[in-house]
C-alpha cells in the first residue's frame, strides 16, 4: 500500500511583474510538476495577470494593497499539505524548493526558510544585507533565538502553520511577523540556503529600504511588547524606579541632616515615579497572565492541524 502524495502548493504573491512572472512559474512548474502554482495579483498596473494565466498559473486577486494582505488571503484561500511561498520576481531559485520539502518531511519540521546567498552584488543591496544583520540580531536579543535571513520571502510550510497563523501586518513586516510567531510557539524549524538572483530587466524592487525598516523594527517592539509584557513593562518600571532613587537620594540626604525636605516639587515627581513604575509592573503582571493563555489557545489551533508529513 502506497502512501498518499502530499498536495502541494506553490503560492507567489506579485504586483507589477509582468517582466518576470512567467519565467518564475516556468522554473517552480519545472522543479515542483505535481504541485499547484497560485500567483495572487495585488492590484498591477501592467500585464502581470494575463501573463500568468498564459503561463498556466491559477490567478487570483487581492485587492487591499500590501504583501501581509496578500499572505492572509493565500493562506485562508489555499489549501493543500505543503505550501511553498516565494516571490514572484523570478529572484528565488525554484530548484532549491524539493530540498526544502524533503528536509521538512524528513525532520517533522512546520517551517523551512530558504537562507538567501547572493553572488552579484545586484542582487542584494547592501543597506538590505546590514539592515537584515540588524533585524536578525534584535530578533535574537528580544526573544532568544532567530534565523540566519529572518527577511527571506522563500519559505516552505506545513499545513498546521498556515492554518493556525493569524496574519495581523499588512506589508513587508509580514516576514518578521511568520518569524516571530514560530518563536513564540516553539515551532520546529528548518533553513536551507538558498541562491539568490538578480531581478531581471523590467523587474523594480517593491521594498524601500528605510520606510519598511522602520516599519519592521516597529513591528519587532510590537510584536515583543505583546508577546512579553512582563519583561517589556518591568524595564520601563524599573528605569522609572531607578530614575526616582536618583531624585530622592539627595533628597534624603538633605532630611537626614536638618529635617526639611527643601525642594517638594522633586519629592512629589519622585513619588509620582515609583508610582508610575509600580503600575508598570503590575500591568506587566496582569498582561503577561494575559499571554499566557492566549499562547495556550494559539497553541491549541496549532495542534489541531495535522502535522507535518513524513
Amino acid at each position: 500500500m502506497t502512501a498518499e502524495r502530499p498536495r502541494i502548493a506553490v503560492i507567489l504573491p506579485c504586483y507589477n511583474e509582468e517582466a518576470a512572472i512567467a519565467q518564475t512559474v516556468a522554473a517552480f512548474r519545472a522543479a515542483l510538476p505535481d504541485g499547484a502554482i497560485y500567483v495572487y495579483d495585488n492590484n498591477s498596473r501592467d500585464r502581470t495577470v494575463a501573463v500568468a494565466r498564459d503561463a498556466g498559473a491559477i490567478v487570483r486577486t487581492e485587492r487591499m494593497q500590501g504583501k501581509g494582505n496578500v499572505v492572509r488571503r493565500m493562506f485562508a484561500d489555499v489549501e493543500a499539505d505543503i505550501y511553498v511561498m516565494a516571490d514572484g520576481d523570478a529572484t528565488y531559485d525554484a530548484g532549491a524548493a524539493p530540498a526544502m520539502i524533503e528536509k521538512m518531511l524528513a525532520d517533522g519540521l512546520d517551517m523551512v526558510v530558504g537562507t538567501r546567498v547572493h553572488e552579484a552584488a545586484e542582487a542584494y543591496r547592501r543597506g538590505h544585507v546590514l539592515g537584515n544583520r540588524a533585524m536578525t540580531g534584535l530578533l535574537a536579543g528580544l526573544f532568544g533565538r532567530s534565523f540566519t535571513d529572518i527577511f527571506s520571502g522563500y519559505r516552505v510550510f506545513s499545513r498546521r502553520f498556515v492554518k493556525s497563523f493569524p496574519v495581523l501586518s499588512a506589508g513587508f513586516e509580514i516576514e518578521t511577523e511568520i518569524s516571530v510567531h514560530a518563536l513564540e510557539l516553539k515551532m520546529p524549524v528548518g533553513e536551507v540556503e538558498t541562491r539568490y538572483l538578480a531581478r531581471i530587466e523590467g523587474s523594480e524592487s517593491k521594498l524601500s529600504t528605510y520606510r519598511d525598516g522602520l516599519r519592521i523594527a516597529r513591528t519587532i517592539l510590537t510584536l515583543y511588547r505583546i508577546e512579553k509584557p512582563l519583561l517589556f513593562f518591568g524595564t520601563l518600571a524599573a528605569m522609572l524606579a531607578a530614575l526616582a532613587v536618583v531624585l530622592a537620594v539627595p533628597l534624603a540626604i538633605t532630611y537626614a541632616h536638618t529635617g526639611l525636605v527643601p525642594r517638594v516639587p522633586t519629592a512629589i515627581l519622585a513619588t509620582g515615579l515609583v508610582i508610575l513604575s509600580a503600575l508598570g509592573l503590575f500591568a506587566g503582571l496582569i498582561l503577561d497572565t494575559v499571554v499566557r493563555g492566549r499562547r495556550e489557545v494559539r497553541r491549541l489551533a496549532y495542534l489541531a492541524q495535522p502535522g507535518p508529513l513524513r
